[in-house]
């Protein structure tokens, strides 16, 4: 997928002028969130849950070497096949050599975000094989030669006129004066496309939510039962997965299971959870005769011991960006790769460098709901702020930016100083605010002023005001 996150600001500039986008924003806008709200409300141990959840990726992630050795032999032992891949080309290399052992001409894939990192689509198709994307809201973006704009929920920012506009230019062998009275319509489309696809696919790729280290199993979720037509029907099942995908114990991703459908759909569970453990063996009814591992580093190695570890620990819920303002105001899209909203900010540049995707962490408002919804408490907004961090000591962002800083920093090293120069700052700002107290325009802030009034100040600062409660208190 084309990295296009040091474009935010004029990407995100477009999502805001883009009428259809923002008609699809406000339509799903409190959808999750509700539902979420709702799942939550009816499980009373739902936060000892998260704490559980936190623990286990924890532990895991200290002992992350000792459960990828033990999920590895399970797996072998299983008659499965584990490809350890450090870097993008290895994976992607690893999964074009398995499919020309095979002879493989169409590949089915369940969705899977690791295999949008890894730009898998467009590996096997320069190498003469062709990929189907089974998942509905991937398929219609194969068909629109679009990426994702949300994790669980490919294709959020298209409206039903999208999907019946590329069916239609598509789907030419169909009647053109078809209607679609509903989203069922769509999805009968879709699925009369695709069920071929199934039957003659060589090569099946899924990604996997969760590796079980006990068992040697990958585990798979969905809600339309694609995953399970896509690792079952073909002769060969490549599972992608990264290397923090890994739990230690069934019961562990259980546990993790009840968190991950709660947070991201609202759902108790979801409507298919599949583990596969291995190829066929003898006396099974179906299964492939292959099955693969696809085991991805690609820079997350170099993240275990520093402060952002703690972004390992994410299930891909997307809970995060679900009640994310930023997000819901310039989708997905505008992050300019594969992983959007709070845990994109994080992960993102950890994966491609701060100097590629500096702008992301400091595309929030620290509102910290992020924080307070993720199922196994990541802190998102630390972990944006190390970002920043970095950003600064590397003088990545705009000098005018560090010029301000700069200033700021010197008049807060000399509290005197800095109280009497906001003292008149605030009183200045008051004057200019007029009658109604708003300012429409400001020297330096033409950034905020450009889209929108700045309330002036009213009164004290803060620090006249918290002077005078403590006086009042010692009274």
């Amino acid at each position: 997928m084309h990295l296009t996150s040091p474009s935010f600001k004029q990407n995100a500039a477009k999502a805001l002028a883009d009428p259809g986008l923002q008609k699809a924003l406000a339509f799903t806008r409190p959808a999750f969130p509700a539902k979420r709200a709702a799942a939550v409300a009816g499980l009373p141990e739902f936060e000892r849950l998260r704490e559980i959840g936190r623990d286990i990726k924890n532990h895991t992630l200290a002992h992350l070497d000792f459960y990828l050795e033990t999920w590895a032999a399970n797996v072998e032992r299983a008659g499965g096949t584990v490809h350890w891949c450090a870097t993008a080309d290895e994976a992607r290399a690893a999964v074009l050599k398995i499919c020309q052992e095979v002879g493989a001409r169409t590949v089915t894939k369940g969705k899977s975000m690791i295999s949008e990192e890894l730009g898998i689509n467009e590996h096997l198709e320069a190498h003469g094989i062709a990929p189907v994307e089974t998942d509905l809201g991937e398929y219609i973006l194969q068909i629109r030669d679009e990426g994702p704009s949300h994790i669980i929920a490919p294709a959020f920012h298209l409206n039903r006129e999208d999907w019946e506009e590329s069916f239609r230019k598509v789907h030419t062998d169909l009647p053109a004066d078809r209607v679609f009275h509903e989203r069922r319509d769509i999805l009968t489309e879709a699925r009369s496309r695709l069920r071929q696809k199934f039957l003659a696919a060589d090569v099946g790729i899924t990604g996997a939510n969760f590796l079980i280290a006990e068992t040697g199993s990958s585990v798979i979720v969905t809600n339309e039962g694609n995953g399970d037509l896509t690792q079952t029907l073909p002769k060969v099942h490549i599972a992608l997965a990264s290397i923090e995908k890994v739990v230690p114990t069934l019961e562990d991703a259980c546990s993790l299971l009840r968190l991950l459908a709660r947070s991201a759909t609202g759902q108790d569970y979801s409507v298919y959870t599949t583990f596969s453990t291995g190829g066929r063996r003898a006396g099974d009814l179906d299964g492939p005769e292959q099955y693969h591992v696809v085991l991805v580093d690609n820079g997350r190695s170099n993240m275990l011991g520093t402060e952002f570890q703690d972004m390992l620990r994410c299930i891909r819920c997307a809970a995060c960006m679900n009640h994310c303002p930023v997000y819901f105001s310039v989708g997905g899209h505008s992050y300019g790769w594969v992983y959007p909203g709070p845990m994109g900010s994080v992960l993102t540049p950890g994966l491609v460098g701060v100097d590629k995707a500096g702008n992301l962490p400091n595309a929030s408002t620290f509102c910290g709901k992020c924080e307070s919804v993720c199922p196994v408490k990541i802190p998102l907004p630390g972990l944006m702020r190390h970002w920043r961090e970095r950003e600064f000591e590397r003088h990545l962002g705009p000098q005018s930016v560090r010029r301000g800083l700069g200033v700021w920093g010197w008049f807060a090293r000399r509290p005197g100083m800095y109280r009497a120069a906001t003292r008149v700052g605030a009183w200045v700002l008051g004057k200019l605010g007029g009658r109604d107290g708003r300012l429409r325009r400001l020297p330096l802030a033409g950034g905020w002023t450009g889209t929108r009034d700045l309330p002036a100040p009213e009164g004290d600062t803060f620090f006249a005001r918290y002077a005078r409660a403590q006086r009042k208190g010692a009274a």
